[in-house]
């Protein structure tokens, strides 16, 4: 009797033996693709995207349910060995199981066999999942995933949990941290200041008194200085260098005093990159120009800046007294293409 109890209980051990190895051999994946795919797949009725989703959602309980089932076939491991092998013998046989049974199971032959087990079934497991989500919260406390927690799949996912994160964040904060995750697709011409609206120094302006009085009282601190005309720039003429300039001096001309470096940067590019290039050259201004060459605004530091940071107001420097030169832009104040016959069609 003895011993056909104890070949049962061998059959037993062997059997439980091996359903914890192909029970860790699992290793459930998360897809390839984000979230924000996901759901735009699925909405489009792919039903792989469906599936996918539904155990992006599950996948904490999934992990808790295999270390649950784990721990209890590995208790009763344990318990068939104390009976099989006595106390002593059958506990060291069981630690030494518990320590070396992830490497087992890590064994190409068993793990391929075990996933393709799981991948059978998982759609049952998924629905018992939904069909008892308070045993399934309890397994979870139970046995939480290591750094449970949200994975941030894709900067879209971040943008909508910052939009969505209600009164944890102010309205300032969460422009401030759209504005940064933003930051690489922004192009400059979204911040320039538009070519309507810039103030130009011709190169040989002679700069006497009422020249230097009308500089003042545009509220800029930079001035390109062009050659002809604006698609002609040659230098950068700085506020700060005007304040040196003797007022009753009539033989400064603006191409003596100008900064004669000259920038340029192309309107599509993005505000990481102008960052860079700013960096790069410590210069705070650029010409924005089009694919032809042609000007079409200019671009500041502190204009990347203020988009950067997500700032509901423009960064002035001492110099500057203007708030926001796309607004007075957008008023038109020098009545640009405005006749009295004059339509808009679109």
């Amino acid at each position: 009797m003895n011993s056909m109890s104890d070949i049962l209980l061998g059959i037993l051990y062997v059997v439980v033996l091996i359903l914890l190895v192909m029970v860790m051999g699992v290793h459930p994946q998360a897809s390839s693709h984000s979230k924000f795919e996901l759901q735009r797949r699925a909405r489009r009725g792919d039903q792989d995207a469906q599936h996918l989703l539904k155990r992006h959602a599950l996948m904490r309980d999934i992990f808790s349910l295999q270390r649950v089932i784990a721990a209890v076939l590995l208790v009763t491991l344990s318990v068939i060995g104390v009976e099989l092998f006595h106390w002593l013998l059958g506990i060291i046989i069981s630690l030494v199981i518990a320590l070396e049974i992830g490497a087992v199971a890590r064994i190409s032959l068993w793990q391929q066999y075990s996933q393709r087990l799981y991948e059978r079934y998982e759609g049952r497991i998924l629905v018992l999942i939904e069909k008892f989500p308070t045993l399934f919260a309890m397994i979870r406390s139970v046995a939480p995933m290591p750094n449970d927690g949200y994975d941030i799949e894709s900067k879209e996912e971040l943008v909508t949990m910052v939009e969505q994160a209600g009164e944890a964040l102010s309205r300032d904060e969460k422009k401030m941290v759209i504005g940064v995750l933003s930051f690489d697709t922004v192009p400059v011409k979204e911040v320039m200041t538009p070519r309507s609206v810039i103030d130009t120094v011709d190169q040989d302006e002679v700069l006497g008194p009422l020249v230097l009085d009308a500089l003042h009282k545009t509220g800029h601190s930079r001035f390109p200085v062009t050659k002809g005309d604006i698609d002609h720039v040659v230098g950068v003429l700085y506020i700060q260098d005007l304040l040196t300039i003797n007022r009753s001096s009539t033989s400064k001309r603006a191409r003596t005093v100008m900064e004669k470096k000259v920038y340029y940067i192309r309107e599509d590019q993005t505000l990481q990159h102008a960052l860079a290039a700013f960096l790069r050259v410590r210069h705070h201004l650029f010409i924005v120009v089009n694919e032809f060459r042609e000007t079409v605004g200019i671009v500041s530091l502190e204009d990347v800046i203020e988009r950067m940071l997500g700032l509901g107001h423009k960064i002035i420097d001492e110099f500057d007294a203007h708030e926001d030169l796309r607004r007075v832009a957008q008023r038109n104040p020098r009545h640009n293409n405005r006749t009295k016959h004059a339509r808009d069609v679109a």
